[in-house]
């Protein structure tokens, strides 16, 4: 009950700070409107030719990026979050009063993070909903379970590397080159707006090592070809196995971090 209680305190304070931009909720909406229909015409110019490269996938460009465009969301919620957690306490001269309470620094960067991945989630279905309504993207094929897994899964993966980013925030306060390069990165090599397999080999290796890679095609599998839990088994396995690295990682780096911050003072922002 008390964790429940300080969750819906963040949700009431990022609610509030959130919606006094309304303008902002419209933007967002008409932004993603945009893209979807860019590249629903950008489907119509070269889709039959990409239909060879996205055979696993249905064979539909318009699809395939649709749910790239959508669920990569997710990546830059989970490198943004955490640091912008941080980074809004230091700013306000919060995060030692914060430290000082009975909540644990890791249930802070949890709660502070939930209202992005909640909003995220929303443009995720407005994605979708956009793409069924008007450009006649096909929902029917859908899996739940294992979208839903996947989906648990690439939350989890993307948050490890969050946990990275907001350390780098704790101990420079400002410019942080993880979140440019990983969000970069994963977005060129991890087949958010075209398939691996049109990249050099070379390339193809490294989008490997990314855990997008992993979460987009487990996503496509599930939504646009119904997949079930066993034939995203090897997408659920490299999912888990890149929490199951990362955390520790990004734990300890946080704890290393944190123990720095706190010998040179450097708790509140300057």
């Amino acid at each position: 009950m008390i964790f429940l209680r300080k969750l819906l305190a963040f949700l009431k304070r990022d609610f509030l700070i959130n919606s006094s931009y309304r303008l902002s909720f419209l933007l967002d909406f008409i932004s993603i409107f945009a893209s979807v229909a860019t590249f629903f015409f950008v489907s119509k110019l070269f889709g039959e030719g990409a239909s060879k490269y996205l055979e696993e996938f249905g064979g539909d460009y318009f699809s395939f990026v649709l749910i790239g465009l959508a669920f990569s969301g997710y990546l830059s919620a989970a490198l943004n979050s955490f640091s912008q957690v941080i980074h809004y306490e230091q700013s306000e001269g919060t995060l030692e009063i914060l430290l000082m309470s009975p909540t644990s620094i890791g249930t802070i960067l949890l709660l502070g993070a939930v209202w992005n991945f909640f909003f995220v989630s929303l443009r995720v279905m407005v994605y979708l909903f956009l793409g069924w309504l008007i450009f006649g993207f096909n929902l029917s094929k859908i899996n739940l379970i294992s979208s839903l897994v996947i989906l648990l899964l690439t939350i989890l993966s993307f948050s490890a590397l969050g946990v990275l980013s907001a350390s780098f925030i704790l101990v420079f306060k400002r410019g942080n080159p993880i979140n440019w390069v990983l969000n970069g990165i994963s977005r060129f090599l991890g087949g958010v707006y075209f398939p691996i397999k049109v990249l050099p080999q070379v390339l193809q290796k490294i989008s490997y090592l990314l855990p997008i890679t992993y979460a987009l095609r487990g996503m496509r599998k599930s939504i646009a070809m119904g997949a079930s839990l066993k034939e995203v088994k090897v997408e659920i396995a490299c999912l888990t196995l890149f929490f199951l690295i990362l955390l520790p990682i990004a734990l300890l780096s946080f704890k290393l971090a944190l123990r720095q911050a706190k010998k040179h003072g450097s708790l509140l922002y300057s």
